[in-house]
């Protein structure tokens, strides 16, 4: 989560430069491919060309696909940051979701926790008292598409190692997107095309640690650390760019990243009295 707003910070300049961001989009997916490629196969040979369930991950892929395209889209209308705040709907629909979709217990702690983390992106967005901006709805898009994304995961996750996961992914990313080429395609320049390099390797290794990370813990657990990110997200755009959220906004973020830190501590609790309890004679 700390590596990823600079993944935004390279779209941001490739997008002022007039670069479509559909075509940031393939980039960030064909890259990510080629970057993966040599690691896949030496894994799994010739077969890492084709996942074992093609339709699990054309799915993560499209809505990856859906969500860096609709995040890429707001940060051409709002800071990183504020963009950033808005797209933290998802950890709300990971926790209201992954009951039915995982069959994972969220106790009514969590779904507390998460709620007043919600109300907190409210209180950045402010609906009614400022002006509607398109970068709130294609944020919000994007946080929806992630919520799905992260579910998708943690389902492959039980079964498939996560460098493949990232490698089928970006694989089938780069496949739907090279289909818009023909009909957007701007040529980079020398500087152009090293930040669309540089959004690629940042892009893999980010979602790499994230497919790690959801080998070994709950969906519903690790969803509000994605708060986390937000610190990164407002350095990066106060330092590249100028942007400073405004005092509502650090409200806001700052409920989040207590929602985010409570729930962790909460989960640790419980499952610390969890193998108290299987332990005992």
């Amino acid at each position: 989560m700390g590596m990823l707003p600079l993944l935004d910070v390279c779209a941001k300049f490739l997008g002022q430069g007039g670069i479509p961001i559909l075509q940031i989009v393939w980039a960030r997916m064909f890259f990510g491919a080629v970057f993966t490629l040599p690691f896949a196969w030496q894994v799994a040979g010739a077969r890492a060309l084709w996942p074992d369930r093609p339709g699990f991950h054309a799915a993560r892929a499209a809505f990856l696909v859906g969500s860096t395209a609709c995040f890429f889209g707001a940060i051409n209308f709002m800071p990183i940051a504020d963009s950033l705040a808005i797209f933290f709907v998802q950890p709300l629909l990971i926790t209201a979701l992954s009951p039915l979709l995982l069959k994972e217990k969220v106790g009514p702690r969590r779904w507390a926790a998460v709620a007043i983390g919600f109300c907190g992106t409210l209180i950045i967005i402010r609906p009614g008292l400022q002006e509607f901006n398109p970068g709130m709805a294609l944020a919000f898009a994007s946080g929806t598409c992630m919520a799905l994304y992260m579910l998708i995961t943690r389902r492959l996750a039980r079964d498939e190692d996560p460098l493949m996961t990232t490698f089928h992914t970006s694989l089938m990313g780069a496949a739907m997107m090279s289909l818009t080429l023909p009909f957007l395609w701007q040529a980079p320049d020398a500087e152009e095309w090293g930040l669309l390099l540089m959004l690629a390797a940042i892009a893999v290794a980010g979602h790499f640690l994230i497919a790690r990370a959801y080998t070994m813990a709950e969906a519903s657990l690790l969803a509000p650390l994605a708060y986390t990110e937000m610190i990164m997200a407002t350095l990066a755009g106060w330092w590249f760019f100028g942007e400073m959220p405004d005092g509502w906004t650090f409200v806001g973020v700052a409920i989040l990243i207590t929602c985010a830190i409570y729930i962790s501590v909460r989960e640790r609790v419980r499952r610390v009295s969890v193998v108290r309890e299987f332990e005992q004679p």
